[in-house]
């Protein structure tokens, strides 16, 4: 449930609620407006009745949420969730762009990759350390070496870090290199590692399952949510159907969907999603047709030579046309792409790789 404070509450009424609500053995999560404060009530509150709490001091009303996820859902925080991540603001009007390889290779081909993708217009460069594999025997990752190389990519480029984490004993090593974690399709439902960064209080990017639904999803952001980490992204990379044309079915529906039932970010990954790179730049338009605030891209400066994902991972010059596209995109739908901030980075710095 929903606690609405009068305007007027003082910060003694709101921590005698609070005080009430812990009594009864739940969790109380503070939303300050501008104009009056929320305390959404989390756990399992079925014998708890609203009432106890109308008439406390400083309350103006008590309002159920009807959706098993509470701080994920649009009736916990009605307006877009929106947070700065080194310059540019997720979930604000701009899309933003995440571009990079699917693993970080070596340090020519990553920085190489960095360049350009900035170039085009990239606010973020994504790129793999340690790589979950089907197969055992796939190339796993570079571990901190790849991590090293990111760090160095973003001080020659000034782009944040997106990455993927593994396990909570990752979280110190990770956290002290990447701007954002990115929890994978796999570990979705992986509850010890969702409470883990829920606790570091780190930017996450969470990864649809390819097997779940959307209010599964939900549920997975609301174990991060609850820990009071509330820089979430949601990310959409296609879930598994009978269909064997592409590598994913694109579930281009979730975009609008998600975007009704919560208040968080939404990103479509066209990569994963079809598997191919020749349908990318259509599924990336469609999802900025549909909604949503930003794209993860795969780009690799040589995508057939490429350790994972090669068929899927566009050029560095079919990236810079899909940005051109998405520009116009986003422009017919009555949004634009966020500014990229001015770095003094130069390319010139990465003549030693």
């Amino acid at each position: 449930m929903m606690i609405i404070m009068h305007t007027d509450a003082t910060e003694q009424q709101i921590a005698g609620v609070v005080e009430r609500v812990e009594d009864n053995g739940l969790h109380a999560h503070l939303s300050k407006g501008e104009e009056r404060t929320v305390i959404g009530v989390v756990g399992d509150g079925r014998a708890i009745f609203k009432d106890q709490f109308l008439h406390l001091p400083g309350v103006d009303r008590v309002i159920p949420i009807s959706r098993p996820y509470k701080l994920a859902s649009r009736e916990f925080i009605p307006d877009n969730s929106m947070f700065p991540l080194d310059g540019v603001k997720v979930g604000d009007n701009g899309i933003v762009l995440i571009a990079g390889p699917c693993s970080v290779e070596s340090r020519s081909q990553l920085l190489e990759t960095a360049y350009a993708v900035r170039e085009a217009g990239a606010h973020a460069l994504r790129g793999g350390a340690f790589k979950p594999r089907t197969s055992p025997y796939s190339f796993q990752g570079l571990g901190e070496a790849g991590l090293e190389m990111l760090a160095e990519a973003r001080e020659q480029t000034g782009m944040p870090i997106v990455t993927e984490i593994m396990a909570p004993e990752h979280i110190p090593l990770l956290t002290r290199y990447a701007d954002v974690l990115q929890v994978g399709a796999r570990n979705m439902q992986n509850y010890a590692l969702l409470n883990a960064v829920g606790e570091s209080q780190h930017p996450i990017l969470l990864k649809r399952s390819m097997m779940a639904s959307i209010e599964e999803m939900l549920m997975a952001a609301e174990y991060i949510l609850s820990h009071g980490n509330r820089r979430v992204m949601l990310c959409e990379r296609g879930i598994r159907t009978f269909e064997t044309a592409t590598r994913n079915t694109t579930d281009i529906n979730a975009v609008p969907v998600l975007k009704s039932l919560t208040h968080l970010p939404v990103i479509l990954d066209p990569s994963h999603s079809t598997g191919h790179w020749e349908y990318v730049a259509a599924i990336a338009r469609a999802g900025v047709a549909a909604g949503a605030d930003g794209l993860i891209v795969e780009v690799h400066v040589n995508p057939t030579e490429a350790k994972s994902d090669g068929p899927q991972s566009l050029k560095p010059e079919r990236f810079a046309e899909m940005v051109s596209q998405i520009r116009a995109i986003a422009e017919a739908v009555g949004r634009s792409l966020a500014p990229v901030p001015s770095s003094e980075a130069s390319p010139v710095t990465a003549a030693g790789k």
